[in-house]
């Protein structure tokens, strides 16, 4: 049993050097292809000629309203991200400043170097929903969707190790990832970012507020409501 088996790996040790020997020669002949995955595709190139359409081009006009790679639409209200023309630049990182990398040299940074604005902040809280909530929960406590599906250490944004946490890290945190959660650098704009933790701040704010956190004017107004 033992001799066929041996017999048999090397016979497939021999074809497999020779085919590999013929690896790098010239040959007028078409390659013989065993896989050819999808190398070879019914589709129209770019820039070539097609006589499928009435006008002999291949590409077609974008659509009405399509927005360029690299742009998305304006913002409705007043855009916090004003650009020249009809689309604003999606801006993922390209530099080193602390807007782009959420340090001041070697050293994490604090503040968000964005207007803070209720609309930024709900920006911040529908990006938070698309991409952070699901893991974290809606309040940031770590309880989202995935926790019921048995993903575990998700972390709880109200620990005091956050809350200490710079602005800086929790924005580097986004982009490049920490232990089991991926990075978003290359899915959320770099504003989009600077949005989420803002939002953040918020939300641990919130988790956290006494009532000696309530403005002076607000809280005489609760103060002066009727206890239960």
């Amino acid at each position: 049993m033992l001799r066929a088996f041996f017999t048999g790996l090397g016979l497939l040790l021999v074809l497999i050097i020779a085919v590999a020997g013929f690896r790098g020669q010239k040959s007028s002949e078409p390659p013989i292809e065993i896989f050819p995955d999808m190398d070879h595709q019914p589709k129209v190139k770019a820039q070539v000629p097609s006589e499928f359409f009435a006008d002999g081009r291949g590409n077609r006009l974008p659509v009405p309203g399509t927005v360029p790679v690299g742009y998305e639409m304006p913002q409705s209200g007043a855009d916090p991200f004003p650009d020249e023309g009809k689309y604003r630049t999606v801006r993922f990182s390209a530099g080193t400043d602390y807007f782009n990398t959420g340090k001041f040299g070697t050293k994490w940074g604090t503040g968000i170097p964005l207007p803070v604005t209720a609309q930024l902040l709900q920006r911040g809280r529908e990006r938070y929903t698309i991409y952070c909530g699901v893991c974290h929960g809606a309040s940031g406590s770590g309880n989202g969707v995935t926790s019921q599906y048995g993903l575990v250490a998700i972390a709880d944004l109200h620990q005091a190790r956050l809350r200490d946490m710079a602005d800086g890290e929790i924005f580097n945190t986004i982009t490049h990832g920490k232990n089991t959660m991926l990075g978003y650098g290359a899915n959320i704009p770099v504003d989009d970012r600077w949005a989420i933790v803002a939002y953040v701040r918020a939300i641990q704010l919130a988790g956290a507020a006494t009532l000696d956190d309530v403005p002076p004017d607000e809280r005489a107004k609760l103060e002066a409501l009727p206890q239960p």
